[in-house]
């Protein structure tokens, strides 16, 4: 993990006034200041072994200890954690506590990548661009037309948070109020050819899917996304990408 060992226990469980140098009072960690409520914990997959077998404690006795301390207290929260690290593998690699595995993995949500999800890059993308220029006092910005199948193309392989900071530095970084394919400084302007033909063989069956199935559903297109397995406003995406019109 990027925080030291030693801080990310303070952080976690607190610790009693004197514990270590620099601990001038009592102070409640984050699993006690959630009590009746819901704790987040990101990148679980990242916690350093000691570190499991003291949450693993927790989650199973409901009570925590303080750095320095010796009382147990009870604490009654909701975890929820998340990871972009594959836990099974993890564990046969000895790097993840398998009892906090299955603790922890009551309800497991996977959440495919964002290349995986037809149209959220480009749903995403708008909302970051307002959501930043609104930050930055850039006033009103928006994606022009170079950009949509720039960020289309590309693979996202570091899912939302990559998509995020391109967007948040494309619009701190663009010279009007349109951001470019250029201000999004992708690497996929120069793809090889047999790439593109491999995306435009993606496109034509994409294509064929959609309007066949609107053919079918009668133009409903709440119906046609449900058979289709995205959202209504990704099949919109799509039928503008494809040139489609809906039928009145």
């Amino acid at each position: 993990a990027a925080i030291p060992e030693n801080l990310l226990e303070s952080e976690l469980f607190g610790y009693e006034k004197g514990a270590f140098t620099g601990a001038a009072k009592q102070t409640p960690g984050k699993i006690e200041t959630a009590h009746k409520g819901t704790l987040f914990l990101d990148e679980i997959g990242d916690l350093p072994m000691p570190l499991q077998a003291k949450l693993l404690r927790f989650l199973q006795e409901r009570v925590i200890e303080r750095i320095g301390g010796r009382q147990e207290i009870p604490v009654d929260v909701r975890v929820v954690c998340a990871t972009h690290r594959d836990l099974k593998a993890q564990i046969e690699a000895g790097l993840f506590r398998e009892d906090l595995y299955y603790r922890l993995a009551e309800i497991v949500v996977d959440i495919p990548p964002l290349r995986a999800r037809e149209g959220d890059a480009i749903l995403l993308a708008h909302a970051f661009v307002q959501r930043f220029a609104a930050e930055n006092g850039r006033g009103s910005m928006h994606l022009a037309e170079d950009a949509i199948p720039a960020l289309e193309a590309h693979a996202w392989p570091g899912n939302v948070r990559e998509l995020e900071n391109c967007l948040k530095r494309a619009v701190i970084m663009a010279d009007g109020n349109r951001i470019t394919a250029e201000d999004l400084g992708l690497e996929s302007a120069d793809e090889d050819l047999e790439m593109l033909n491999l995306r435009q063989v993606r496109d034509e069956a994409e294509r064929r899917a959609v309007v066949r199935v609107i053919a079918r559903t009668n133009g409903n297109i709440a119906k046609a996304a449900e058979v289709l397995g995205v959202s209504r406003p990704s099949l919109y995406d799509l039928m503008n990408r494809f040139g489609l019109k809906k039928e009145n």
